[in-house]
């Protein structure tokens, strides 16, 4: 039986496909599963076993130039490549309308989420039949009882196994080494991210401790963080840029991972790492990091979580100081992270 996922995007959202994917592996050890996936993140169905073919989309490139897309008949060979095979199952997993088109233009039996639980309602147009799951569930639940349903098996809810393949990800030691902490400080919206004399502060504290820290990025912007977390600071190393897999491995071989909400903290779940997890103006309960050693700090701001993109606080300025050089809290739900206390929350669950 061979099954198409779609499931294109984001980091995070892929990743909380993988559970589903496990589940449905040890279920039917003659599934097949093919994935459609955006062109950035193709590196990540293939870490899975079960996993055969990956069809790479480009709806973020192509939407820049339509017309570029259709002379150069780019889109085309998309479409050939998704109509290649007729499918016994195609699983939208995204549940929004251009995954619900994908999900059409391919060849099989379609599914989803019901309208009612699902981002964009309409997508539902597109699917031969429908299965509803309780929006309050966590991503990671709502894609495995969809998956379990459509597939007709049972799952042990509290077993969460993301069943990336190491051996998959080139490079990667098989052993994580000690005294190595990776900080994850690049997120998408601006009031996600923790201050960055929060986390140079917190440099310090690591290093003090006898760590190293490695911190990657992703963009100038980022890059530029990076650096004024790292400055004078021996044992703070700048990675180069790197791909997914790339990261991967620098994930897997560490003692464990501080990051703000953002995708590459949901991979770091996936590889079983320890993770601190730091959320201002967002809601873990949903969509937070899920496994085993995943702790998520929220904040005790009263405003908080107000899941915005644009912070609307308006009480008083909050501030604070490194190295005796006072700064703004912004967003100020921040101010409940403390370097000290995300370093304390970090020891204690690594060694547990």
């Amino acid at each position: 039986m061979r099954v198409l996922i779609v499931k294109i995007s984001s980091l995070g959202d892929i990743i909380h496909t993988l559970p589903a994917l496990t589940d449905a592996h040890m279920a039917h050890k003659d599934l097949v599963f093919d994935w459609v996936v955006e062109e950035n993140f193709a590196e990540v169905p293939g870490w899975h076993p079960a996993v055969d073919k990956i069809i790479p989309v480009a709806i973020r490139r192509w939407r820049r130039s339509l017309l570029k897309t259709y002379l150069n008949h780019e889109f085309r060979a998309f479409r050939n490549a998704l109509q290649g095979v007729h499918y016994d199952l195609v699983i939208d997993a995204q549940g929004l309308i251009k995954s619900g088109i994908i999900s059409r233009l391919s060849r099989g039996l379609t599914i989803g989420l019901s309208n009612r639980t699902i981002r964009e309602p309409l997508a539902t147009m597109f699917y031969n039949k429908v299965y509803s799951v309780p929006f309050t569930e966590h991503a990671v639940d709502r894609v495995r009882q969809l998956f379990s349903r459509a597939l007709q098996y049972s799952y042990d809810k509290d077993i969460v196994d993301y069943g990336i393949d190491i051996n998959r990800i080139a490079g990667t030691s098989t052993e994580p080494k000690t005294k190595q902490v990776v900080f994850l400080h690049g997120t998408t919206w601006s009031t996600k991210h923790w201050p960055e004399f929060y986390w140079r502060h917190l440099a310090h504290i690591a290093t003090e401790s006898g760590y190293k820290v490695l911190i990657p990025w992703g963009d100038t912007r980022e890059k530029n963080r990076a650096e004024f977390i790292a400055k004078n600071n021996d044992m703070v190393t700048v990675l180069d840029k790197q791909t997914l897999s790339g990261l991967a491995q620098y994930i897997h071989a560490s003692s464990g991972v501080i990051a703000v909400d953002t995708g590459l903290g949901h991979l770091a779940a996936a590889l079983s790492r320890p993770t601190v997890s730091l959320y201002g103006p967002t809601n873990p309960g949903l969509s937070g990091t899920f496994g085993d050693k995943q702790l998520h700090l929220n904040s005790n701001l009263n405003c908080a979580p107000c899941v915005k993109k644009v912070c609307g606080y308006s009480g008083p300025g909050v501030t604070d100081e490194f190295d005796d050089q006072p700064f703004a809290v912004i967003p100020p739900c921040f101010s409940s992270h403390k370097p000290e206390n995300v370093w304390h929350q970090f020891e204690k669950l690594i060694q547990e």
